[in-house]
């Protein structure tokens, strides 16, 4: 057998920022959102988050979060940012990835591939517990893995990661060995995400009504409190000695706890962390940002490029009006998305012309294709028959409007962003497109996107691979995941696409894997699948009494097992 490790071209590199009401002026802010965008500080260096003075013990930290409450801790079941958040600080993966991006060990210690990249054999630590006493061992990962691909778990992220797993066997307590249907050059990738952390086997026997309350992992903290619609608590964990790669120190966390709360309302948000009602929050808003990295201000901005893919409309091909590919890429045409990146944002994000995030390795870039044309928006109706108007203004063909039906998440859609969705809805209707937007909540969204009740959607898909592409363009994800869930929301299902998706995920040669990415993603663009907007950026807001606070590479995820509070 040989030696594998999957890593990323060094282009791909992480790219984090910290910008600190310390190091920045007012008149500075231009600079400080070009900076953001660049991921580096104004010495042109990526840059960590910095720890002043000797770490103190103790203490509760409140981190507010605008990503909505999960119907379930327990990561394996579904499978989405809720869960990976709070999670990430209880439950470890068999690895991580580092600052350069590479796959590195963690509850692992290596892997070997067998030369036709159908067995894989992780060796694990043998010093490491899960907090209610059960051996992390291989049986341990079998439990895990069986629990995750088990139907009854309706998992959806997790599975459609171990699509090619077949099955997975102790070999010694220190070994596990995955036999695959198919070679898998994504799986250590996989591996190192928090839907596919490392959960007790003993918890993971309570059933999953008492998991989903309170997973038990190996990590610096452990759940100790759920008050639904209002928090989760976090405890230390004082025998934690397991830190991923990069972290601080090795130990057990110095905070005695974090209290996790729900506030979805972003000003609400923003006005506790002022107040000190809160010490850290996420989804921070544009002008937020540029708030709490005025001099003075008492507060600094950690932000890092969400991997997998960029923030994007998906058009559903798979019913009208979408199903034709000349209304498809009308919509484009239409749609003028720079004014609204460049109104809205205040220099926090930069527009996209690629399926996947900066963030992410194998992105390709197709400009041309998302020119704004009103001319040949109107005639490819036209064309494609929607030649009449109504009073209105709206195109009309047998008697039908040419509707499309925009559902939007309340918990995953921040104001500026629906302001963008806005300004969508005005240019394309300026050629003919009724859009209709409809706010939801997550689960009724889930839902409409569940029953392809929708002409357009925004989505988030967060992966630390571009093997995201296979998961949300493949033909096989139209049909839904356990957990009802389909990623393929744009209905794709071309056979070329499909082959060079496969193909892909099985080669590790990264010439080939840049070659096989850049044609799926073409041929993504040239059909008017897609229309990117720009990177879903982690912006985390902390009072500057939060020190050691840093982003695990993997997700970009804060970790709080080096962080304190200074006095």
């Amino acid at each position: 057998m040989r030696s594998q490790q999957i890593a990323p071209p060094p282009s791909h590199t992480r790219q984090v920022v910290t910008v600190s009401s310390r190091s920045l002026t007012l008149a500075a802010l231009a600079t400080a959102s070009a900076l953001l965008l660049a991921g580096c500080t104004a010495g042109g260096e990526a840059e960590e988050p910095q720890a002043a003075g000797t770490p103190v013990e103790g203490g509760t930290l409140t981190y507010a979060t605008g990503f909505g409450e999960a119907t379930c801790l327990d990561p394996h079941v579904g499978g989405n940012m809720p869960q990976a958040l709070v999670g990430t600080n209880v439950l470890e993966s068999l690895f991580s990835q580092d600052e350069n991006g590479e796959i590195v060990p963690w509850l692992a210690t290596g892997s070997t591939v067998s030369d036709d990249g159908l067995t894989v054999d992780v060796a694990l630590r043998s010093d490491v517990t899960f907090t209610d006493g059960t051996p992390f061992d291989a049986e341990a990962v079998v439990a895990n893995i069986e629990h995750m691909k088990d139907p009854d778990t309706a998992s959806s992220t997790a599975i459609l990661a171990l699509g090619k797993v077949a099955s997975v066997q102790a070999v010694d307590a220190q070994t596990a060995r995955f036999t695959l249907s198919e070679p898998d050059s994504a799986l250590q990738e996989s591996l190192a995400q928090t839907w596919l952390a490392m959960e007790s086997p003993a918890g993971l026997a309570r059933g999953m009504d008492e998991n989903c309350a309170a997973p038990i992992g190996t990590g610096p903290f452990v759940f100790s409190e759920w008050v639904k619609q209002d928090h989760v608590t976090l405890t230390r964990n004082d025998d934690y000695a397991s830190a991923p790669a990069g972290a601080a120190h090795d130990g057990p966390a110095y905070l005695d706890e974090i209290v996790w709360r729900f506030i979805p309302d972003p000003a609400t948000r923003f006005a506790a962390l002022q107040s000190g009602e809160v010490d850290v929050i996420d989804e921070m808003q544009p002008d937020n940002v540029v708030a709490a990295t005025a001099e003075g201000s008492g507060f600094g901005v950690l932000t890092g490029a969400l991997p997998g893919a960029s923030i994007r409309l998906e058009l559903n091909s798979g019913y009208a009006p979408f199903d034709d590919e000349r209304v498809r890429k009308a919509f484009i045409k239409a749609a003028d998305v720079n004014p609204g990146i460049e109104s809205l944002f205040f220099g926090t994000v930069d527009r996209s012309y690629s399926v996947l995030s900066s963030s992410t390795p194998y992105g390709a870039s197709f400009e041309s294709e998302y020119t704004v044309d009103a001319d040949e928006a109107n005639r490819l109706l036209d064309e494609a028959g929607w030649t009449s108007r109504d009073a209105e203004g709206y195109r009309v063909k047998d008697g039908q409007r040419l509707t499309v039906d925009f559902p939007v998440s309340t918990n995953q859609s921040i104001p500026a962003e629906v302001s963008l969705f806005e300004q969508i809805q005005a240019t394309t209707k300026a050629v003919g497109f009724d859009v209709e937007l409809h706010p939801l909540d997550l689960s009724s969204w889930y839902a409409a996107l569940g029953s392809w009740d929708f002409g357009v959607t925004s989505a988030i898909y967060t992966k630390n691979s571009p093997d995201v592409l296979r998961i949300l363009y493949h033909s096989d994800n139209i049909q839904p995941a356990p957990s009802g869930y389909h990623p393929n929301h744009s209905h794709v299902s071309i056979p070329e696409l499909d082959a060079a998706l496969t193909e892909a995920g099985e080669t590790s040669d990264p010439e080939k894997r840049a070659e096989l990415y850049e044609e799926a993603q073409r041929i993504l663009a040239e059909g008017a699948y897609v229309l990117p907007l720009y990177d879903h950026l982690q912006k985390i807001g902390y009072s500057d009494r939060v020190q050691g606070l840093s982003l695990l590479p993997t997700l970009q995820i804060p970790y709080f097992g080096d962080t304190w509070m200074a006095g």
